[in-house]
Protein backbone atom coordinates (compact mmCIF):
# COMPACT_ATOMS: atom_id res chain seq x y z
CA UNK A 1 0.00 0.00 0.00
CA UNK A 2 0.97 3.62 -0.52
CA UNK A 3 -0.27 6.54 1.57
CA UNK A 4 -0.66 8.62 -1.61
CA UNK A 5 -3.12 6.14 -3.12
CA UNK A 6 -5.19 5.95 0.08
CA UNK A 7 -5.32 9.76 0.36
CA UNK A 8 -6.41 10.02 -3.28
CA UNK A 9 -9.13 7.40 -2.76
CA UNK A 10 -10.57 9.18 0.28
CA UNK A 11 -10.28 12.54 -1.50
CA UNK A 12 -12.21 11.17 -4.51
CA UNK A 13 -12.48 12.61 -7.99
CA UNK A 14 -14.75 15.49 -8.91
CA UNK A 15 -16.43 15.47 -12.32
CA UNK A 16 -18.85 17.85 -14.05
CA UNK A 17 -22.35 16.41 -14.43
CA UNK A 18 -24.89 17.06 -17.19
CA UNK A 19 -26.14 20.19 -15.39
CA UNK A 20 -22.65 21.63 -15.16
CA UNK A 21 -22.27 20.95 -11.41
CA UNK A 22 -19.10 19.49 -9.91
CA UNK A 23 -19.93 16.25 -8.10
CA UNK A 24 -17.88 13.65 -6.26
CA UNK A 25 -17.36 10.52 -8.34
CA UNK A 26 -16.26 7.03 -7.37
CA UNK A 27 -15.98 5.09 -4.10
CA UNK A 28 -14.22 6.98 -1.31
CA UNK A 29 -14.89 4.33 1.36
CA UNK A 30 -11.65 2.92 2.79
CA UNK A 31 -11.11 -0.68 3.81
CA UNK A 32 -10.10 -1.81 7.28
CA UNK A 33 -6.60 -2.58 5.97
CA UNK A 34 -6.18 0.85 4.35
CA UNK A 35 -7.19 2.64 7.56
CA UNK A 36 -4.93 0.43 9.69
CA UNK A 37 -2.05 1.17 7.31
CA UNK A 38 -2.50 4.93 7.75
CA UNK A 39 -2.79 4.76 11.56
CA UNK A 40 0.23 2.46 11.88
CA UNK A 41 2.26 4.75 9.62
CA UNK A 42 1.21 7.76 11.70
CA UNK A 43 2.23 6.03 14.96
CA UNK A 44 5.61 4.67 13.81
CA UNK A 45 6.34 7.84 11.76
CA UNK A 46 6.76 5.92 8.49
CA UNK A 47 4.12 8.24 7.01
CA UNK A 48 5.16 11.91 7.30
CA UNK A 49 2.97 14.54 8.93
CA UNK A 50 2.23 16.31 5.65
CA UNK A 51 0.64 13.14 4.22
CA UNK A 52 -1.33 12.50 7.42
CA UNK A 53 -2.54 16.12 7.26
CA UNK A 54 -3.78 15.52 3.70
CA UNK A 55 -5.52 12.35 4.87
CA UNK A 56 -7.25 14.22 7.71
CA UNK A 57 -8.42 16.94 5.32
CA UNK A 58 -9.84 14.31 2.93
CA UNK A 59 -11.76 12.77 5.85
CA UNK A 60 -12.91 16.23 6.93
CA UNK A 61 -14.50 16.93 3.51
CA UNK A 62 -15.81 13.47 2.57
CA UNK A 63 -16.60 12.01 5.99
CA UNK A 64 -16.61 8.33 6.94
CA UNK A 65 -19.24 5.60 7.16
CA UNK A 66 -19.96 4.12 10.64
CA UNK A 67 -17.91 1.06 9.59
CA UNK A 68 -14.96 3.24 8.52
CA UNK A 69 -15.17 5.22 11.77
CA UNK A 70 -15.21 1.93 13.72
CA UNK A 71 -12.11 0.73 11.82
CA UNK A 72 -10.36 4.05 12.52
CA UNK A 73 -11.30 3.85 16.21
CA UNK A 74 -10.06 0.26 16.47
CA UNK A 75 -6.78 1.09 14.73
CA UNK A 76 -6.20 4.03 17.10
CA UNK A 77 -7.31 1.93 20.08
CA UNK A 78 -4.81 -0.84 19.33
CA UNK A 79 -1.97 1.59 18.65
CA UNK A 80 -1.35 1.29 22.41
CA UNK A 81 -2.39 -0.54 25.58
CA UNK A 82 -5.95 -1.83 26.01
CA UNK A 83 -7.29 -2.89 29.40
CA UNK A 84 -9.03 -6.27 29.66
CA UNK A 85 -10.50 -6.75 33.12
CA UNK A 86 -11.93 -10.17 32.25
CA UNK A 87 -8.38 -11.42 31.63
CA UNK A 88 -7.46 -10.63 35.25
CA UNK A 89 -9.30 -13.78 36.42
CA UNK A 90 -10.39 -11.89 39.54
CA UNK A 91 -13.89 -13.05 40.56
CA UNK A 92 -14.59 -9.58 41.96
CA UNK A 93 -14.02 -8.10 38.49
CA UNK A 94 -17.33 -9.49 37.33
CA UNK A 95 -18.51 -6.81 34.90
CA UNK A 96 -20.20 -5.78 32.78
CA UNK A 97 -18.12 -2.62 32.82
CA UNK A 98 -20.04 0.52 31.88
CA UNK A 99 -18.79 4.11 31.86
CA UNK A 100 -20.07 7.55 30.95
CA UNK A 101 -18.38 10.22 28.84
CA UNK A 102 -19.24 13.91 28.69
CA UNK A 103 -18.14 16.26 25.92
CA UNK A 104 -17.50 18.88 28.62
CA UNK A 105 -19.00 22.02 30.05
CA UNK A 106 -19.06 24.53 32.90
CA UNK A 107 -19.96 23.20 36.35
CA UNK A 108 -20.16 19.70 34.88
CA UNK A 109 -19.24 17.56 37.87
CA UNK A 110 -21.65 14.74 36.94
CA UNK A 111 -18.98 11.98 36.86
CA UNK A 112 -18.16 12.59 40.52
CA UNK A 113 -21.54 11.67 42.08
CA UNK A 114 -22.47 9.33 39.22
CA UNK A 115 -19.67 6.77 39.66
CA UNK A 116 -20.33 6.02 43.36
CA UNK A 117 -24.10 5.91 42.77
CA UNK A 118 -23.90 3.23 40.06
CA UNK A 119 -21.17 1.43 42.03
CA UNK A 120 -23.54 1.22 45.02
CA UNK A 121 -26.08 -0.35 42.64
CA UNK A 122 -23.59 -3.12 41.77
CA UNK A 123 -22.27 -1.79 38.45
CA UNK A 124 -18.52 -1.72 37.81
CA UNK A 125 -17.30 1.58 36.32
CA UNK A 126 -13.73 1.99 35.04
CA UNK A 127 -13.65 5.78 34.83
CA UNK A 128 -10.77 7.31 32.87
CA UNK A 129 -11.02 11.10 32.90
CA UNK A 130 -9.22 14.21 31.73
CA UNK A 131 -8.05 17.63 32.92
CA UNK A 132 -9.42 21.12 32.46
CA UNK A 133 -8.52 22.87 29.23
CA UNK A 134 -10.02 26.15 28.06
CA UNK A 135 -13.39 26.98 29.62
CA UNK A 136 -14.35 23.37 30.45
CA UNK A 137 -13.49 21.75 33.78
CA UNK A 138 -11.50 18.57 34.35
CA UNK A 139 -12.53 15.66 36.58
CA UNK A 140 -8.92 14.86 37.55
CA UNK A 141 -8.27 18.43 38.74
CA UNK A 142 -11.41 18.32 40.87
CA UNK A 143 -10.42 15.01 42.48
CA UNK A 144 -6.86 16.20 43.12
CA UNK A 145 -8.24 19.15 45.09
CA UNK A 146 -8.92 16.54 47.82
CA UNK A 147 -5.81 16.41 50.00
CA UNK A 148 -3.68 13.37 49.04
CA UNK A 149 -6.00 12.06 46.29
CA UNK A 150 -4.00 10.33 43.55
CA UNK A 151 -5.21 9.88 39.95
CA UNK A 152 -2.03 8.47 38.35
CA UNK A 153 -2.95 4.84 39.00
CA UNK A 154 -1.12 1.87 37.53
CA UNK A 155 -3.25 -0.59 35.56
CA UNK A 156 -2.94 -3.06 38.46
CA UNK A 157 -4.15 -0.46 40.98
CA UNK A 158 -6.98 0.60 38.68
CA UNK A 159 -8.33 -2.94 38.29
CA UNK A 160 -7.77 -3.77 41.98
CA UNK A 161 -9.71 -0.69 43.16
CA UNK A 162 -12.59 -1.52 40.80
CA UNK A 163 -12.66 -5.08 42.17
CA UNK A 164 -12.76 -3.76 45.75
CA UNK A 165 -15.14 -0.81 45.34
CA UNK A 166 -16.83 -1.20 41.91
CA UNK A 167 -15.23 1.99 40.53
CA UNK A 168 -11.95 3.88 40.32
CA UNK A 169 -10.87 7.22 38.81
CA UNK A 170 -7.71 7.52 36.75
CA UNK A 171 -6.10 9.54 33.97
CA UNK A 172 -5.01 8.44 30.53
CA UNK A 173 -1.51 6.98 30.48
CA UNK A 174 1.08 7.68 27.78
CA UNK A 175 0.52 4.17 26.43
CA UNK A 176 -3.24 4.58 25.87
CA UNK A 177 -4.08 5.37 22.21
CA UNK A 178 -0.77 7.06 21.25
CA UNK A 179 -2.08 7.52 17.69
CA UNK A 180 -4.75 9.85 19.05
CA UNK A 181 -2.16 12.22 20.53
CA UNK A 182 -0.43 12.52 17.15
CA UNK A 183 -3.62 12.88 15.13
CA UNK A 184 -5.17 15.37 17.57
CA UNK A 185 -2.09 17.60 17.38
CA UNK A 186 -2.30 17.54 13.57
CA UNK A 187 -6.06 18.24 13.60
CA UNK A 188 -5.43 21.23 15.86
CA UNK A 189 -3.11 22.91 13.32
CA UNK A 190 -4.84 21.85 10.08
CA UNK A 191 -8.39 23.11 10.73
CA UNK A 192 -9.88 19.61 10.93
CA UNK A 193 -10.90 19.49 14.62
CA UNK A 194 -14.65 19.69 13.87
CA UNK A 195 -14.82 16.49 11.79
CA UNK A 196 -17.45 14.19 13.37
CA UNK A 197 -15.69 10.90 12.44
CA UNK A 198 -12.35 12.22 13.76
CA UNK A 199 -13.94 13.47 17.01
CA UNK A 200 -15.68 10.10 17.40
CA UNK A 201 -12.51 8.07 16.88
CA UNK A 202 -10.57 10.35 19.25
CA UNK A 203 -13.10 9.96 22.07
CA UNK A 204 -13.72 6.25 21.62
CA UNK A 205 -10.12 5.12 21.15
CA UNK A 206 -9.52 6.30 24.73
CA UNK A 207 -12.86 5.31 26.29
CA UNK A 208 -12.88 1.77 24.87
CA UNK A 209 -9.21 1.33 25.92
CA UNK A 210 -10.32 1.63 29.56
CA UNK A 211 -12.12 -1.72 29.23
CA UNK A 212 -15.81 -0.75 29.09
CA UNK A 213 -18.47 -3.07 27.65
CA UNK A 214 -20.96 -0.23 27.37
CA UNK A 215 -20.83 3.56 27.21
CA UNK A 216 -23.35 6.29 27.95
CA UNK A 217 -22.55 9.65 26.36
CA UNK A 218 -23.54 13.10 27.58
CA UNK A 219 -23.22 15.21 24.42
CA UNK A 220 -23.66 18.86 25.28
CA UNK A 221 -24.87 21.70 23.08
CA UNK A 222 -24.98 25.46 23.64
CA UNK A 223 -22.66 28.38 24.37
CA UNK A 224 -20.57 26.45 26.92
CA UNK A 225 -20.30 23.31 24.76
CA UNK A 226 -18.07 22.25 21.88
CA UNK A 227 -21.16 21.63 19.73
CA UNK A 228 -23.16 24.85 19.61
CA UNK A 229 -26.44 23.57 18.10
CA UNK A 230 -28.73 20.63 18.84
CA UNK A 231 -28.26 19.52 15.21
CA UNK A 232 -24.47 19.28 15.54
CA UNK A 233 -24.77 17.58 18.94
CA UNK A 234 -27.18 15.04 17.46
CA UNK A 235 -24.76 14.28 14.62
CA UNK A 236 -21.95 13.63 17.11
CA UNK A 237 -24.17 11.61 19.45
CA UNK A 238 -25.40 9.42 16.58
CA UNK A 239 -21.84 8.89 15.35
CA UNK A 240 -20.65 7.86 18.82
CA UNK A 241 -23.52 5.43 19.36
CA UNK A 242 -23.34 3.93 15.85
CA UNK A 243 -19.57 3.47 16.06
CA UNK A 244 -19.67 1.82 19.50
CA UNK A 245 -22.35 -0.57 18.23
CA UNK A 246 -20.26 -1.32 15.12
CA UNK A 247 -17.47 -2.29 17.55
CA UNK A 248 -19.79 -4.83 19.21
CA UNK A 249 -20.51 -2.88 22.40
CA UNK A 250 -23.59 -1.20 23.90
CA UNK A 251 -24.15 2.55 23.78
CA UNK A 252 -26.67 5.32 24.41
CA UNK A 253 -26.36 9.10 24.25
CA UNK A 254 -28.16 12.03 25.87
CA UNK A 255 -28.08 15.46 24.25
CA UNK A 256 -28.06 18.02 27.06
CA UNK A 257 -28.20 21.79 27.48
CA UNK A 258 -24.98 23.69 28.26
CA UNK A 259 -26.16 27.24 27.57
CA UNK A 260 -25.98 27.93 31.31
CA UNK A 261 -23.72 26.34 33.97
CA UNK A 262 -24.69 23.11 35.73
CA UNK A 263 -25.36 23.35 39.44
CA UNK A 264 -24.58 26.14 41.90
CA UNK A 265 -20.82 25.67 42.33
CA UNK A 266 -18.08 26.06 39.71
CA UNK A 267 -14.48 25.26 40.61
CA UNK A 268 -12.35 22.32 41.61
CA UNK A 269 -12.93 21.85 45.36
CA UNK A 270 -16.27 23.64 45.15
CA UNK A 271 -17.50 20.92 42.79
CA UNK A 272 -16.26 18.24 45.21
CA UNK A 273 -18.46 19.97 47.80
CA UNK A 274 -21.45 19.89 45.47
CA UNK A 275 -20.72 16.21 44.80
CA UNK A 276 -21.03 15.55 48.54
CA UNK A 277 -24.30 17.53 48.55
CA UNK A 278 -25.61 15.29 45.75
CA UNK A 279 -24.55 12.08 47.50
CA UNK A 280 -26.27 13.26 50.68
CA UNK A 281 -29.45 13.89 48.68
CA UNK A 282 -29.17 17.69 48.78
CA UNK A 283 -27.76 18.42 45.32
CA UNK A 284 -29.13 21.06 42.92
CA UNK A 285 -32.13 19.87 40.90
CA UNK A 286 -30.38 20.03 37.50
CA UNK A 287 -27.31 18.08 38.68
CA UNK A 288 -29.49 15.42 40.31
CA UNK A 289 -31.76 15.12 37.26
CA UNK A 290 -28.86 14.52 34.88
CA UNK A 291 -26.93 12.27 37.27
CA UNK A 292 -29.96 10.03 37.82
CA UNK A 293 -30.81 9.90 34.09
CA UNK A 294 -27.28 8.86 33.12
CA UNK A 295 -27.03 6.43 36.05
CA UNK A 296 -30.32 4.75 35.17
CA UNK A 297 -29.17 4.27 31.58
CA UNK A 298 -25.84 2.83 32.74
CA UNK A 299 -27.71 0.26 34.85
CA UNK A 300 -29.85 -0.69 31.82
CA UNK A 301 -26.74 -1.19 29.64
CA UNK A 302 -25.18 -3.21 32.46
CA UNK A 303 -28.28 -5.46 32.72
CA UNK A 304 -28.89 -4.34 36.31
CA UNK A 305 -32.21 -2.67 35.49
CA UNK A 306 -34.89 -3.73 33.02
CA UNK A 307 -36.00 -0.18 32.27
CA UNK A 308 -34.68 3.37 32.86
CA UNK A 309 -37.51 3.86 35.39
CA UNK A 310 -36.32 0.89 37.45
CA UNK A 311 -32.73 2.10 37.10
CA UNK A 312 -33.76 5.53 38.36
CA UNK A 313 -35.42 3.95 41.40
CA UNK A 314 -32.22 2.02 42.21
CA UNK A 315 -30.06 5.14 41.87
CA UNK A 316 -32.34 7.12 44.20
CA UNK A 317 -32.28 4.34 46.79
CA UNK A 318 -28.46 4.25 46.65
CA UNK A 319 -28.41 7.94 47.63
CA UNK A 320 -31.25 7.81 50.18
CA UNK A 321 -29.69 4.82 51.98
CA UNK A 322 -26.31 6.54 52.26
CA UNK A 323 -24.60 3.70 50.34
CA UNK A 324 -23.46 5.93 47.46
CA UNK A 325 -21.72 8.33 49.85
CA UNK A 326 -19.96 5.38 51.53
CA UNK A 327 -18.64 4.21 48.15
CA UNK A 328 -17.38 7.75 47.45
CA UNK A 329 -15.52 7.96 50.77
CA UNK A 330 -14.03 4.49 50.29
CA UNK A 331 -12.74 5.53 46.87
CA UNK A 332 -11.19 8.69 48.35
CA UNK A 333 -9.43 6.60 50.98
CA UNK A 334 -8.23 3.94 48.51
CA UNK A 335 -6.78 6.54 46.15
CA UNK A 336 -4.80 8.24 48.94
CA UNK A 337 -7.22 10.98 49.92
CA UNK A 338 -7.58 12.21 53.49
CA UNK A 339 -11.23 11.51 54.35
CA UNK A 340 -11.09 13.28 57.74
CA UNK A 341 -9.63 16.41 56.18
CA UNK A 342 -12.18 16.28 53.36
CA UNK A 343 -15.06 16.28 55.82
CA UNK A 344 -13.47 19.14 57.79
CA UNK A 345 -12.96 21.14 54.57
CA UNK A 346 -16.55 20.60 53.42
CA UNK A 347 -18.17 24.08 53.24
CA UNK A 348 -15.23 25.58 55.18
CA UNK A 349 -12.44 25.72 52.61
CA UNK A 350 -12.33 28.89 50.51
CA UNK A 351 -9.68 30.98 48.79
CA UNK A 352 -8.89 34.13 50.83
CA UNK A 353 -9.09 36.17 47.61
CA UNK A 354 -12.78 36.95 47.24
CA UNK A 355 -15.22 39.35 45.63
CA UNK A 356 -18.99 39.41 45.16
CA UNK A 357 -21.24 40.09 42.18
CA UNK A 358 -24.49 41.99 42.73
CA UNK A 359 -27.39 42.52 40.33
CA UNK A 360 -26.94 45.77 38.41
CA UNK A 361 -30.64 46.10 37.61
CA UNK A 362 -34.04 44.46 38.06
CA UNK A 363 -34.99 41.64 35.73
CA UNK A 364 -34.99 37.96 34.95
CA UNK A 365 -31.39 36.80 34.85
CA UNK A 366 -29.61 34.78 32.15
CA UNK A 367 -26.14 33.30 32.85
CA UNK A 368 -24.00 32.44 29.82
CA UNK A 369 -22.00 29.24 30.36
CA UNK A 370 -19.12 30.17 28.05
CA UNK A 371 -18.63 33.58 29.67
CA UNK A 372 -18.59 31.97 33.11
CA UNK A 373 -16.10 29.38 31.94
CA UNK A 374 -13.75 32.04 30.58
CA UNK A 375 -14.01 33.90 33.90
CA UNK A 376 -13.13 30.63 35.62
CA UNK A 377 -9.91 30.38 33.61
CA UNK A 378 -9.01 33.91 34.76
CA UNK A 379 -9.65 32.89 38.38
CA UNK A 380 -7.50 29.75 38.11
CA UNK A 381 -10.24 27.12 37.80
CA UNK A 382 -9.11 26.06 34.31
CA UNK A 383 -6.21 26.32 31.91
CA UNK A 384 -5.35 28.26 28.77
CA UNK A 385 -2.69 25.66 27.91
CA UNK A 386 -1.89 22.18 29.23
CA UNK A 387 1.16 23.37 31.22
CA UNK A 388 -0.84 25.89 33.31
CA UNK A 389 -1.46 25.13 36.99
CA UNK A 390 -4.97 25.27 38.44
CA UNK A 391 -6.03 26.67 41.81
CA UNK A 392 -8.07 24.09 43.78
CA UNK A 393 -9.88 26.76 45.82
CA UNK A 394 -10.81 29.13 42.98
CA UNK A 395 -14.35 29.28 41.64
CA UNK A 396 -17.85 30.70 41.95
CA UNK A 397 -20.88 30.00 44.17
CA UNK A 398 -24.17 31.00 42.54
CA UNK A 399 -27.06 32.34 44.61
CA UNK A 400 -29.24 33.13 41.59
CA UNK A 401 -29.73 30.84 38.62
CA UNK A 402 -30.97 30.99 35.03
CA UNK A 403 -34.46 32.48 34.77
CA UNK A 404 -34.71 33.76 38.36
CA UNK A 405 -36.12 37.21 39.00
CA UNK A 406 -33.62 39.54 40.68
CA UNK A 407 -33.75 43.04 42.08
CA UNK A 408 -30.95 45.57 41.77
CA UNK A 409 -28.42 44.95 44.57
CA UNK A 410 -29.24 41.23 45.06
CA UNK A 411 -26.22 39.00 45.66
CA UNK A 412 -25.80 36.85 42.54
CA UNK A 413 -22.58 35.03 43.36
CA UNK A 414 -19.42 34.84 45.43
CA UNK A 415 -16.18 34.69 43.43
CA UNK A 416 -12.89 33.19 44.64
CA UNK A 417 -9.56 33.63 42.86
CA UNK A 418 -5.99 32.33 42.81
CA UNK A 419 -4.75 35.80 43.81
CA UNK A 420 -6.01 39.34 44.38
CA UNK A 421 -5.00 40.51 40.90
CA UNK A 422 -7.28 38.10 39.02
CA UNK A 423 -10.50 39.17 40.75
CA UNK A 424 -11.24 42.44 38.92
CA UNK A 425 -10.74 41.09 35.35
CA UNK A 426 -12.68 37.94 36.23
CA UNK A 427 -15.54 40.03 37.68
CA UNK A 428 -15.72 42.01 34.42
CA UNK A 429 -16.01 38.76 32.44
CA UNK A 430 -18.73 37.51 34.79
CA UNK A 431 -20.72 40.73 34.43
CA UNK A 432 -20.59 40.34 30.63
CA UNK A 433 -21.96 36.81 31.03
CA UNK A 434 -25.04 38.12 32.86
CA UNK A 435 -28.13 39.44 31.08
CA UNK A 436 -31.11 41.09 32.79
CA UNK A 437 -34.30 40.45 30.83
CA UNK A 438 -37.51 42.44 31.12
CA UNK A 439 -39.66 39.37 30.53
CA UNK A 440 -39.39 35.91 32.08
CA UNK A 441 -36.72 33.68 30.56
CA UNK A 442 -37.59 30.40 28.83
CA UNK A 443 -35.19 27.90 30.40
CA UNK A 444 -34.60 25.15 27.83
CA UNK A 445 -35.03 21.52 28.85
CA UNK A 446 -31.90 20.08 30.44
CA UNK A 447 -32.19 16.80 28.54
CA UNK A 448 -33.09 17.55 24.92
CA UNK A 449 -33.04 14.04 23.49
CA UNK A 450 -31.89 10.47 24.02
CA UNK A 451 -30.33 8.40 21.23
Amino acid sequence: MRATDIIAKKRGIFITDSEGKRVLSGNTTLSKEEIEFMVKGCTDKSIPDYQMSSFLMAVFFNGMTPEETAHLTNAMLYSGDVMDFYAKKNPKLHGPFVDKHSTGGVGDKISLPLAPIVAACGLQDPMMSGRALGHTGGTLDKLESIKGYRTNLTETEFSDFIARNNFAMTGQTEKIAPADKILYALRDVTGTVESIPLITASILSKKVAEGSDGLVFDVKYGSGAFMKSTKDAELLASSLVDTVKAMGKKASAFITNMNTPLGLKIGNFLEIEETIDCLKGNGPADVMELTYALGAEMLVLGNLAETPEKGLEKCRKAVESGEAYKYFLKNVEMQGGDVNQLEKDYKNRRSPFKTEIYAEKDGFISIDAYGMGIAGVELGVGRSKTTDAVCPDAGMILYKTEGEKVSKGDLIMEVFGKNEECLAPAAEKIKKALTYNTNSVECGKLIYKKI
